[in-house]
């Protein structure tokens, strides 16, 4: 049995300005795009490496080629790859690729193959990076026309800029996500104060493995889980801190891992984000399937970049739509 040819490509994306949370900051997008090809057919994935999963673009790009040569054997097909591959930036490029061949050579919709009866139109975040109180409340102000805005936290100083950028946008429904950058120290004042301000689910406000202290923890607010999640496996140990779980495919490891993340947080009674790296509308496209049944929609990679690829996403304001077969699915 022969299997399709998988190639792999580094491509660049300038971000609009740039892009600073509580690690740093980036004026660009570097992303890994795989493509599987066979009988005319072509299928592709993007993923975004991540240096805080240890991930490299060198050391992605050498994951997806060595399992090339098995998939072209046909030793390897799209139920083997979790077994190939651990969850990550690679798999999910690889994963989301074969999705997407498997819909071009079958005329069956990605959406349809994962059980959807169709796709809705969705409401996604729209994040303001971290700065200083005044330049987010600024921020803040010329995208008060957005219904949902996520605001990237982690730093002192943290109270003013939520009720900056409340200040700055009075109406939107704001999420804000610090990153890992708060400390038990400051945990209570920062969660007064995005109760004040009416904030509706804070993410990852303390590091991963050392997130104890919010089982503790009087709380108005959900807390979400972000870097404290990867798979499945994860959940029943977050229950007594978290309320809410981001599922990113990077950090599945692909669409199929993050839809058994989805069903599993839902028996869980976890409140569900799926998020993104930032990246194309190949990335998010896949994400979109996740997200149909999601209680917040943070899939706004696109509208952060200086130019997304083509054929994109299109949006239209906040409201994103499903993709067309010539870009995914």
């Amino acid at each position: 049995m022969t299997g399709p040819h998988l190639s792999v490509a580094v491509e660049r994306f300038p971000i609009a300005g740039s892009f600073t949370i509580s690690r740093g900051s980036r004026t660009e997008a570097v992303v890994v795009t795989a493509t599987l090809t066979i009988d005319g057919a072509t299928g592709r994935g993007e993923c975004v490496p991540y240096a805080r999963y240890g991930e490299t673009v060198e050391d992605v790009v050498a994951a997806i080629e060595a399992v090339g040569p098995e998939i072209a054997a046909g030793r390897i097909g799209h139920p083997d790859l979790a077994g190939a591959m651990p969850a990550g930036a690679a798999r999910n490029a690889v994963d989301c690729a074969f999705w997407d061949l498997a819909a071009k050579r079958s005329g069956v919709p990605a959406f349809r193959a994962a059980g959807l009866d169709a796709l809705k139109p969705l409401v996604t975040a729209y994040t303001l990076s971290l700065g200083t109180p005044d330049s987010m409340a600024e921020a803040a102000r010329a995208a008060a026309h957005r219904p949902l805005l996520k605001v990237k936290l982690g730093g002192d100083g943290d109270p003013e800029r939520i009720r900056a950028v409340r200040a700055g946008a009075p109406d939107a429904m704001l999420i804000v996500d610090a990153n890992e950058g708060w400390t038990p120290e400051n945990l209570a004042d920062n969660l007064a104060a995005a109760e004040a301000a009416g904030v509706r689910l804070i993410e990852q406000p303390l590091p991963a493995g050392r997130d104890g202290a919010l089982a503790g923890i009087a709380r108005r607010v959900p807390v979400c889980a972000d870097e404290s999640l990867h798979g499945s496996g994860d959940l029943a140990a977050l229950r007594d801190r978290y309320d809410a779980v981001n599922i990113k495919l990077d950090k599945a490891g692909g669409l199929t891992t993050a839809l058994e993340i989805v069903a599993a947080a839902e028996r869980a009674g976890l409140a569900v984000m799926v998020g993104c790296m930032v990246g194309t509308s190949l990335a998010m496209a896949p994400a979109i399937l996740a997200a149909q049944r999601a209680d917040f929609v943070d899939l706004d990679g696109p509208l952060l970049l200086a130019r997304d690829r083509a054929p994109g996403l299109t949006y239209d304001g906040s409201t994103v739509y499903p993709p067309e077969p010539a870009l995914w699915g």
